[in-house]
């Protein structure tokens, strides 16, 4: 395949099987710069996998994606390198309960960093430092400052789900991934994690976001795509995908969920 420059995540012939279970059958997909795209599909259409296949959490079995113009699925690709352009926010939070929210925070940046660089520019202390600042810039931004020296287990699954969002942020990634964060959450506290959200989707983030909301998918999203059996079956603007779809698969889909 080759490498389209104005394109940030590139997918051809994506395919993935759990022993003989064929998942993904030829996904080819493509994500420009400062897209917001939200797959939705019923469980079981390889939605997860997808995306999963993107930073390598799921090794592809046949296929070829570049993200940000690196082949991620050839064999010398550097993994580590990779996940640091883009944060992943799960359905189950994956925090670290014996740690402080500011240290779930910070973990990740201070192992991570270039030694190179920070030896350097900045001393230890320093580069602590400027990590610490910046995690709390971050719990700003997701309302959580009176949270820093709290632990999960005080937590309520909203807020929970916004330290999760923070966290990935601290590695400044150029793309979210973004799989059902809504999914375990009681309704009340959906609102308050969409709005973070909303907010990162304003502010320019390229997004890939599996999700069953799909008024906040007709809201924010540029583009949908609707998974069956391991296909995208269908894409397009959310107007065009919600109002008047082509697919009879789509259609019926949607009459049940809307």
């Amino acid at each position: 395949m080759t490498y389209t420059d104005s394109a940030i995540i590139q997918v051809s012939g994506l395919h993935k099987y759990f022993g003989k279970l064929h998942v993904l059958k030829g996904i080819d997909e493509t994500v420009m710069q400062g897209e917001k795209v939200a797959v939705i599909g019923p469980s079981g259409s390889g939605k997860s996998t997808f995306l999963r296949c993107l930073n390598l959490l799921e090794i592809p079995t046949d296929g070829t994606i570049f993200i940000d113009g690196l082949e991620i699925t050839r064999p010398q690709a550097k993994v580590d390198a990779i996940r640091r352009k883009m944060g992943m926010v799960f359905q189950h939070f994956n925090l670290f309960p014996h740690l402080s929210v500011m240290k779930n925070i910070t973990l990740s940046p201070y192992l991570t960093r270039d030694r190179r660089e920070s030896t350097a520019q900045l001393s230890r202390k320093h580069f602590k430092e400027e990590i610490n600042e910046r995690a709390l810039a971050l719990l700003d931004k997701v309302g959580l400052t009176d949270k820093a020296d709290s632990y999960p287990a005080q937590l309520s699954g909203g807020q929970k789900q916004r330290v999760a969002i923070a966290r990935a942020l601290a590695m400044e990634p150029k793309i979210m991934l973004f799989d059902e964060p809504t999914s375990a959450l009681d309704p009340e506290m959906v609102r308050e994690v969409l709005q973070v959200m909303r907010d990162l989707a304003g502010e320019g983030m390229t997004m890939v976001l599996v999700t069953h909301e799909m008024d906040f998918a007709r809201d924010v999203a540029n583009r949908v795509l609707f998974m069956d059996e391991g296909h995208i079956v269908e894409r397009g603007a959310p107007e065009q995908i919600f109002t008047n779809p082509i697919q009879e698969r789509t259609r019926s889909f949607l009459s049940k969920v809307l």
